[in-house]
């Protein structure tokens, strides 16, 4: 299990994942599930992965093949495709045929399945951002719903619901999504640390802030305890 969000809003994107991979509580293991694709200035992709690790490896393996072939066209890489749109529908094709691949590979009780977001800027293009389910399709973000999540997503939802809109500021989105992430953290044991966060800004065409949050993150933990202490007080404070 996992869980991945994305937030589009007015001044950028702010992705977060965690890298808990589980096949059972005896195995659990760390891999990371965000991944860049950059020509800095022209245009930047970010995917965040869930589900079977071998679909997700796979195709981000595929993703990076395509694109450094020396006969990569717009049809194939998602560097040299001319919309966001089009890099959605090569993301979706490459894990699409992935899944089937793999899925013909396992016995019929067993399933390979995952699911991406994908989001980006190419220069003179706009801001956009994708889930990608396994079959290949996929929707978007947009003002109306500004954010996207996968995997395990259903603990951190109430506060993005709450707190999320698109002139939300990216400092901000940064704390919406951290404490999204600690909601998801503190009620499923298979969503686990390190964190990977990654800020976009708008029209920068590349990553403007990377950062790796690991388990005894002082700043993250300090996040948390003021957040609890403040579910704790505005609880005590509400009367029926």
């Amino acid at each position: 299990m996992t869980y991945c969000v994305g937030l589009l809003l007015n001044e950028g994107m702010v992705m977060l994942s965690d890298t808990r991979t589980n096949a059972g509580l005896d195995n659990i293991a760390t891999y990371r599930k965000m991944f860049q694709f950059e020509e800095p200035g022209e245009r930047v992709i970010t995917i965040v992965t869930a589900g079977s690790l071998s679909v997700t490896q796979t195709t981000i393996a595929r993703l990076r093949e395509a694109a450094d072939l020396p006969d990569a066209t717009p049809q194939t890489s998602i560097l040299l495709a001319p919309t966001m749109l089009k890099v959605a529908e090569i993301v979706g094709a490459t894990l699409a045929d992935v899944r089937r691949e793999i899925d013909q590979k396992l016995s019929m009780a067993q399933g390979a399945s995952a699911t991406m977001i994908v989001a980006g800027q190419r220069k003179g293009g706009t801001m956009r951002m994708f889930l990608i389910y396994p079959e290949g399709n996929f929707i978007e973000a947009t003002e109306d719903t500004p954010f996207l999540q996968i995997g395990e997503h259903k603990y951190g939802k109430p506060i993005l619901d709450r707190v999320v809109k698109p002139s939300t500021s990216l400092a901000d989105a940064q704390k919406a999504v951290l404490l999204s992430m600690d909601s998801t953290l503190r009620s499923n044991l298979s969503v686990g640390m390190p964190l990977d966060m990654c800020v976009i800004y708008r029209d920068d065409c590349r990553v403007g802030i990377q950062r790796r949050i690991e388990a005894g993150d002082e700043s993250f933990r300090a996040m948390s305890e003021a957040w609890s202490k403040a579910l704790r007080d505005g609880f005590t404070q509400i009367t029926i």
